[in-house]
């Protein structure tokens, strides 16, 4: 009974840590900074490199926007593996950006992010009992039960 809670618990303070690590980075990218700062940042490198400036448009839009949603979401624990893939084609873009800038970069802010992901991915569902998932799947069973 207590491996299942610890189970649980395991499941919630990884998937509640990540979503607040990715919304805090989109919430930060949106409405501190903006998004056309975020682009700023990264036009003289991408001149330098002779790189098209649309990918670092679109990237820098939709990593700002799926870290702030998808973190959200997970936190809540709403739409838990949609916006873990979401995430997870993030992380890709940002370490396909990078690489292209500086192919030996630090990865000290993407790897645990990475990582933190895997393991919610490969975590049984049956874990995520702590989430809007789970509470609509409740609801759902018994609008089933009682019609």
């Amino acid at each position: 009974m207590i491996a299942t809670h610890s189970y649980i618990a395991a499941e919630a303070f990884t998937r509640i840590s990540l979503g607040i690590i990715f919304f805090s980075q989109g919430y930060d990218k949106v409405f501190n900074l903006g998004i056309p700062s975020v682009i700023n940042n990264f036009e003289y490198p991408v001149r330098l490199k002779h790189l098209p400036r649309f990918p670092l448009v679109f990237a820098a839009y939709f990593t700002s926007i799926v870290e702030l949603i998808g973190g959200f979401l997970l936190i809540l624990g709403f739409m838990k593996y949609y916006a873990l893939y979401f995430l997870g084609i993030d992380l890709l873009i940002v370490v396909a950006s990078l690489s292209m800038l500086e192919p030996l970069w630090d990865m000290k802010h993407v790897f645990p992010r990475m990582l933190l992901l895997v393991i919610l991915l490969i975590m049984p569902s049956s874990w995520g009992v702590v989430s809007v998932d789970y509470l609509w799947s409740i609801i759902r069973f018994i609008r089933h039960f009682l019609s």
